[in-house]
């Protein structure tokens, strides 16, 4: 019986760990997206054959499998290294190698500027700072896709329930007034 309660304590305290502490000294805790929101963030997205996607805070790998189903090179960023190994394993049997790719680090020591479209499904208290990041890094016209939380400086050009997509503005286009 000791080693009954012995191994649930381990496995309880792996658990907190690894799912709840260690994300949230990092910025968020593991709350995944269902894989029926993963498929309407792919669709909002408006994926284009081959175009380079991320989804930042990638998980169990869900959104960029949905990603890479809707033809985008898709990549995401993981910092839970028991998060990647589940996501790679996960796209291995989706059989979406060469389409759908875990990096282990942390976003936002990555320069994104590589990708047109970025998906997020962060936490409420991070979304300025990934705005001004996104702002800084993204061309004018990559698409952002947002699962429940909004980003203050943009208006979303599409919602659907609590998916919202954004477009990075073009700076040279100042909005005109009406006199």
């Amino acid at each position: 019986m000791a080693a009954f309660v012995t191994a649930g304590l381990v496995a309880v305290s792996l658990y907190l760990f690894f799912f709840v502490f260690f994300p949230i000294a990092r910025g968020a805790i593991y709350d995944p997206s269902s894989r029926t929101e993963a498929e309407v963030m792919a669709h909002i997205a408006e994926v284009q054959p081959r175009e380079k996607a991320a989804d930042l805070g990638s998980g169990d790998g869900r959104v960029v499998c949905a990603l890479a189903r809707a033809g985008a090179e898709a990549h995401g960023y993981e910092i839970n290294p028991l998060l990647v190994l589940v996501s790679r394993r996960n796209i291995r049997r989706e059989g979406l190698g060469g389409r759908a790719f875990i990096h282990w680090g942390n976003f936002w020591r990555r320069r994104l500027s590589d990708y047109t479209l970025i998906t997020a499904f962060q936490v409420g208290f991070v979304m300025a700072r990934l705005e001004a990041k996104l702002r800084r890094e993204l061309a004018p016209g990559s698409r952002i896709v947002s699962h429940y939380w909004r980003f203050p400086g943009l208006s979303p050009e599409q919602t659907q329930g609590n998916i919202y997509r954004y477009r990075i503005p073009d700076p040279a286009r100042r909005p005109t007034s009406r006199s």
